[in-house]
């Protein structure tokens, strides 16, 4: 069993668990106020009864910060939904959208005391508000995107410590988290990127390095370089080594730091692993034209300021997903806990080749396509030994290199 690294969720979620606090009094020796309940708002609907009926289901989207339509997390997830929804004859699916992080439980409290009946939550930022709603509504599905490890203690409540010692799969069994073999579609697009490269140096940029997915994009990609060409050069740096809005939301810091980058090491193909922050690091790659690999979603299409230099993207099939686990659930097969999506299950792939389709040839889609077939019969190894884990302590400044 591979394992993975649970440093991407449990870190983004402590911007949201941990902050300072203060206590000030007119009299007496100030001391720390006990830190705020990061459940605050969410409450049970103690009427919810499961459906006899998934025809009748209520379905709800509580998506991320952004837009419905932002061809990205928030959209393919709903998508998903409507899809599921369509496969149960069940109506259109609601959704919602935060204004900012302060409405997440309250956006997905909002469907529970609808009465909805499957909740269906995006991205990792939605991960402690998911984990706090399903755990006091159990008769309530709820599918987190992109969201585990799920962290709860032994009583299946969130963990604002970390220690995540409950388990998930007996004390969360409402709550389905959706996770991606990410150095599979990692390692696709390692290959695609050796093949079009003429200098044979390519680079990638992570979001920061406690990220667990990024590490794994990326040291798939080294391995699916190499083996097209094993003399290739593989550099990789991180912009940041914390969880600041430089690491995914910080689209003119990933300008800067992928020039940089570029200065430096002389890629030819360049991938970018960190959210927003990537799209700055796309648009440095197009100015210096060279060619791009987006991540997690067809950026070609979700990115159109990169389409001059975009070949594919390394994808988490976030629609399918989550319609697979929409008729899971109705059709009483689905499992609580978190749930891997790789190859074997089609949760992973790379995206269509748009209008550089003349780049790819026979020979190289020939060994993509035997590729994915290894990876689905489990023959291929497409990460390290210690997935997840950087080699050695990351420095934002100075790029690695393989």
């Amino acid at each position: 069993m591979r394992t993975r690294s649970a440093g991407f969720t449990l870190l983004a979620s402590l911007a949201i668990v941990l902050s300072a606090c203060s206590n000030t009094g007119s009299t007496g020796s100030a001391g720390p106020s006990a830190a705020p309940d990061p459940c605050a708002g969410a409450a049970a609907n103690t009427s919810h009864t499961a459906p006899t009926d998934w025809s009748k289901a209520k379905i709800g989207v509580a998506t991320d910060i952004g837009t419905l339509d932002d061809k990205n997390y928030n959209e393919y997830t709903f998508k998903g939904a409507q899809a599921g929804a369509t496969d149960l004859k069940a109506a259109e699916p609601k959704s919602v959208v935060p204004k900012d992080a302060s409405e997440y439980i309250k956006n997905i409290q909002a469907f529970v005391d609808q009465g909805f009946d499957i909740i269906v939550t995006a991205g990792f930022n939605n991960a402690s508000a998911t984990t706090c709603e399903a755990h006091v509504n159990p008769s309530v599905w709820f599918i987190g995107v992109d969201q585990s490890p799920i962290c709860i203690d032994a009583t299946g409540k969130l963990d604002p410590t970390f220690g995540c010692k409950g388990d998930a799969k007996t004390l969360a069994k409402n709550y389905i988290s959706l996770e991606y073999q990410e150095d599979q579609p990692g390692y696709l697009a390692g290959m695609v990127a050796a093949s079009v490269s003429k200098t044979g140096i390519i680079g990638a940029i992570g979001g920061t390095s406690l990220c667990g997915p990024c590490i794994r994009y990326i040291q798939g990609f080294e391995l699916g370089a190499k083996s097209i060409n094993p003399a290739i050069k593989v550099f990789s740096a991180y912009v940041t080594n914390d969880f600041s809005n430089k690491a995914f939301n910080d689209p003119v810091t990933g300008t800067s730091f992928a020039q940089q980058f570029i200065s430096q090491n002389h890629p030819d193909v360049l991938f970018q692993v960190a959210g927003k922050t990537g799209n700055g690091i796309i648009d440095a790659a197009c100015s210096a034209n060279l060619y791009a690999i987006g991540v997690d979603v067809d950026q070609f299409l979700s990115y159109p300021n990169g389409d001059k230099c975009i070949v594919t993207s390394a994808e988490k099939k976030l629609t399918l997903t989550v319609e697979s686990s929409i008729k899971a659930i109705a059709a009483g097969t689905a499992a609580g806990g978190d749930s891997l999506w790789t190859a074997k299950n089609d949760g992973i792939g790379i995206s269509d080749f748009h209008d550089k389709k003349s780049l790819i040839s026979a020979d190289l889609q020939a060994k993509l396509d035997a590729a994915m077939a290894a990876m689905k019969a489990g023959s291929l190894k497409t990460c390290p030994d210690k997935c997840g884990v950087l080699a050695a302590p990351a420095s934002s400044a100075a790029p690695s290199a393989s």
